[in-house]
């Protein structure tokens, strides 16, 4: 299993550890990911998905996990995301239609 955010694709990052003697040695920063449970208003399901805290934080400030992923862009979403984001849009434009 990668370790990348399925909401934002925050992945891991390499960088440098650097003693006080300015050795240097490889390292990995990686992200804070968790394993939640998004409920969906539109769908009215649950979604379990991998997300860093980070956008946990992002998904309760937009309003929900609908507001995040209709206003997040396409290319930074998993594909799980990216479906579940058209499955949203399809079922609020049904909504808005009737």
């Amino acid at each position: 299993m990668s370790r990348v955010c399925e909401l934002t694709g925050k992945a891991v990052l390499t960088g440098n550890n650097v003693s006080h003697a300015n050795n240097k040695t490889k390292r990995r920063f990686l992200p804070n990911l968790c394993q939640v449970t998004l409920i969906s208003d539109a769908l009215n399901q649950r979604y379990r998905l991998r997300v860093s805290a980070a956008a946990l934080r992002t998904v309760e400030h937009r309003g929900g996990l609908d507001a995040f992923l209709l206003k997040a862009s396409e290319n930074e979403l998993s594909m799980r995301a990216r479906l579940l984001r058209r499955q949203i849009a399809k079922k609020t434009a049904e909504a808005a239609a009737a």
